[in-house]
């Protein structure tokens, strides 16, 4: 097993030729892991080790040679110190949505239209556990714990129909339990919302991005012009439509999902599908939904070019990732217009303490809300490398 500061890729197709495009097998991505050993922890030096209450991150990105990893990264608050790997495993195709759990290990999801689902315990000799798709249902890429962390839930496409839902796995063998429809097609992120709880269960949140595509040419997009994008709220114990919404712009797709501070008002990053390319770049980017309207907020004074990332809440209000934009746009709680922030194709949002993080391509900022955010290199191994679009505080794990 390779040693030192920095971890050693898995052999792989070259990033920028066809094959990079194609999955691995389940059994080549076996024979990968079996032979690099699949989670390959980053030691660090001692007095890096020593730094008080260091910042913890679950992650993904794309090394600088084209290949996949899910991860742990970590940075110190307040002080100008790199973001570094401290825990990395290799992975067949891209990561999108992580979940930690209790016990530190870390489920994550392939993206869309994805064939794997893993369950990793950075730090442990313990192998990963992985289901893999037969075929019929592809992941959308995003993966939540149930409130007693007893099940996980992912979000799948019906390979044959196009029909998205939400499927209930249990979270040792990863195989399914249960599944709900979500009342639409192209389902992406779903989160729970304890302050609407449906006989004393949380319900279930889920954005149906309603993008069409086609089983043969995988994210292609096609009839955009039938697209039907919605909130749905299911019940988090039958899975019994409590509601559904949509915005008037039909040609905007509603993606991620976060709370407000109070876990009141959900914030909706929004992606635009617009014919019309001045009309997409003046799109907005985010909709909130109080538990009865969803509206979209204040429009920036320029183009945010119809993208939004990803999606955090902070006290200050919210923000949305625009890396076609190059920068952070931020919002009051109320949805109402404040600054770009200028990040290099920003994506990853974190928060802890109240504190905002941002990933950019080659640094993180720290307080990136503030009026003096401040500056994380990357290094080691992330140097070069391209952050997915989300980031979750992850514990401590070894």
């Amino acid at each position: 097993m390779p040693t030192g500061t920095d971890t050693v890729a898995a052999e792989r197709p070259d990033a920028g030729t066809p094959a990079a495009r194609l999955r691995l097998s389940r059994r080549h991505a076996l024979q990968l892991g079996a032979a690099w050993g699949w989670g390959l922890a980053v030691p660090l030096p001692a007095a890096w080790a020593a730094s008080a209450s260091p910042l913890r991150l679950a992650a993904a990105w794309q090394q600088e040679d084209g290949g996949y990893r899910i991860g742990v990264l970590e940075s110190t608050a307040g002080r100008e110190t790199p973001l570094r790997a401290v825990h990395a495993l290799d992975i067949p195709t891209r990561a999108h949505g992580l979940c930690p759990l209790p016990d530190g290990s870390i489920a994550a999801a392939s993206r869309r239209p994805g064939d794997w689902l893993v369950r990793w315990w950075p730090g442990s000799a313990r192998a990963p556990a992985w289901q893999w798709s037969d075929g019929s249902r592809s992941f959308n890429g995003h993966v939540i714990a149930s409130p007693d962390g007893r099940r996980l839930y992912t979000t799948e496409t019906d390979t044959d129909t196009g029909r998205s839902f939400v499927v209930q796995r249990d979270p040792e063998r990863l195989d399914t339990v249960l599944e709900w429809p979500t009342q639409g097609i192209d389902a992406h992120e779903l989160i729970w919302d304890h302050h609407n709880p449906a006989d004393g269960v949380p319900t279930l949140l889920v954005a149906n991005g309603g993008v069409p595509t086609a089983p043969e040419t995988g994210r292609v997009k096609r009839a955009l012009d039938t697209m039907d994008s919605s909130i749905v709220r299911l019940h988090g114990g039958t899975g019994e439509v409590m509601g559904q919404w949509r915005l008037d712009d039909r040609r905007l797709s509603l993606r991620h999902l976060a709370w407000n501070p109070q876990g009141t008002v959900l914030g909706i990053a929004l992606q635009a599908e617009h014919a019309d390319p001045p009309a997409r770049d003046a799109a907005p980017v985010l909709a909130l939904f109080d538990g009865a309207a969803l509206r979209t907020a204040s429009p920036a004074p320029g183009s945010l070019r119809g993208y939004g990332g990803s999606i955090a809440a902070t006290p200050a209000g919210w923000a949305v990732s625009c890396p076609r934009a190059q920068g952070l746009a931020t919002f009051g709680a109320r949805g109402e217009w404040r600054a770009l922030v200028p990040l290099a194709e920003v994506c990853a949002l974190a928060v802890r303490e109240n504190a905002l993080w941002a990933a950019g391509l080659d640094r993180t900022l720290e307080d990136a809300q503030g009026a003096a955010p401040q500056s994380h290199a990357h290094r080691g191994t992330l140097a070069g490398a391209r952050m997915d679009n989300h980031w979750y505080p992850a514990p401590h794990s070894g």
